[in-house]
């Protein structure tokens, strides 16, 4: 297939105007092929497939649900909106409930629906600080433990690529030094000191989840996690739906960090893409009111934003669209280690790109070099 006078975010996350060539399920250099099926993109906008490395669930299901057909229902909605892979990121529950979600998404990746595809899974929970447990249900909370993550990991066909932890914690040292290379580690749900948080990070934390939330608050005496986190090449993942973090602190993480570091995630539940209303979230009632998800005390719980919606928002706050766009793309893709996959419109790359109008609304999605809507 060629796509022909469109406007193309290329490998470099530059928009240049372009003709784009796809073979079989991957992108190609070669545009001349005389059998090539020929799409006009005349006043259309094509980027790279985004990737949440952090979604819960969506359309009324959750990765926790541990089902195929949610699993299914979750990689339809997510593909629908152009996220075109994810990561299946699990709630703080009991071992035996993480078990049964884990061997779900190991047996779906083997035998995958159409829609987005998994690439593992984000373990946010249940190494956590129960002082910043957010919406984690506190009675699974438990202490970093090598061996429960390994024999987690393993139900999971050894697919886990995220897990989150509080480095404050006791145990917490000799989790990180044992599975640095195993796993990566991110820091998450946590109360650590700038101090504490550096020592992890030397240690080999890589990763900060959701950037501002569940953690201390940056202060100019005290900078904390947020601190620490500057002074390093750890990747932070940030929530850009206009309630986590103010469009101000957007613009200041962007500024800071950088988007070559930056990664866009919605942290969605499965209220997302329905109506406000009461759902289940780790076991816990959320209720959402005006896109706001909040428990019973009024603490956020997840969001009820796709990524593509962040996306979008981002640039509304005044993000340029090649950097929101990276950072939702070819950002999240090299920190789970599928860059050589997936990520950006690169010859040889898989061929997952979205099809856009001038108001970055979603027209067509391609996945694998098939076109899924």
């Amino acid at each position: 297939m060629v796509f022909k006078n469109a406007t193309v975010l290329d490998e470099n996350f530059r928009f240049v105007n372009k003709d784009l060539a796809v073979d079989g399920s991957r992108f190609t250099e070669n545009i001349n092929k005389e059998d090539a099926q020929v799409i006009d993109c005349t006043g259309k906008i094509i980027i790279p497939g985004l990737i949440d490395i952090h979604t819960h669930g969506c359309d009324g299901c959750d990765n926790c649900d541990s089902t195929g057909e949610s699993l299914e229902t979750i990689a339809k909605y997510q593909a629908n909106n152009g996220i075109t892979s994810f990561l299946s990121t699990t709630m703080t529950l009991s071992e035996k409930q993480l078990g049964d979600a884990f061997q779900n998404v190991y047996q779906y990746m083997q035998h995958p629906a159409d829609g987005a595809y998994i690439h593992g899974i984000n373990m946010e929970g249940p190494f956590l600080n129960p002082e910043k447990k957010g919406a984690q249900n506190g009675k699974y909370i438990h202490k970093p433990d090598v061996a429960m993550f390994r024999r987690l990991n393993e139900k999971s066909g050894n697919n886990v690529k995220l897990v989150a932890l509080a480095p404050e914690l006791e145990g917490a040292d000799d989790f990180i030094a044992e599975l640095k290379n195993e796993v990566r580690i991110s820091i998450a749900h946590t109360c650590a000191s700038y101090e504490q948080t550096v020592t992890a990070i030397a240690a080999g934390a890589k990763h900060a989840t959701h950037l501002f939330n569940a953690m201390p608050s940056f202060n100019h005496r005290n900078p904390s996690v947020v601190g620490a986190v500057f002074d390093s090449n750890v990747t932070p993942e940030l929530i850009s739906d206009g309630i986590h973090v103010h469009p101000a602190m957007i613009r200041f993480a962007f500024s800071a960090f950088g988007a070559d570091r930056i990664i866009l995630i919605s942290d969605s539940m499965r209220a997302t893409g329905l109506q406000d209303g009461t759902y289940d979230l780790g076991g816990l009632t959320v209720y959402v009111k005006d896109k706001k998800a909040t428990l019973a005390d009024g603490t956020i719980a997840g969001s009820s934003t796709n990524l593509m919606e962040c996306v979008k928002k981002a640039i509304s706050f005044g993000i340029p669209a090649e950097d929101a766009i990276k950072c939702a793309s070819l950002n999240p893709a090299r920190a789970i280690g599928a860059d050589q996959i997936c990520g950006s419109i690169q010859a040889g790359k898989s061929a997952d790109f979205v099809i856009l109008d001038h108001h970055y609304t979603v027209e067509q999605v391609y996945i694998k070099g098939k076109k899924f809507k």
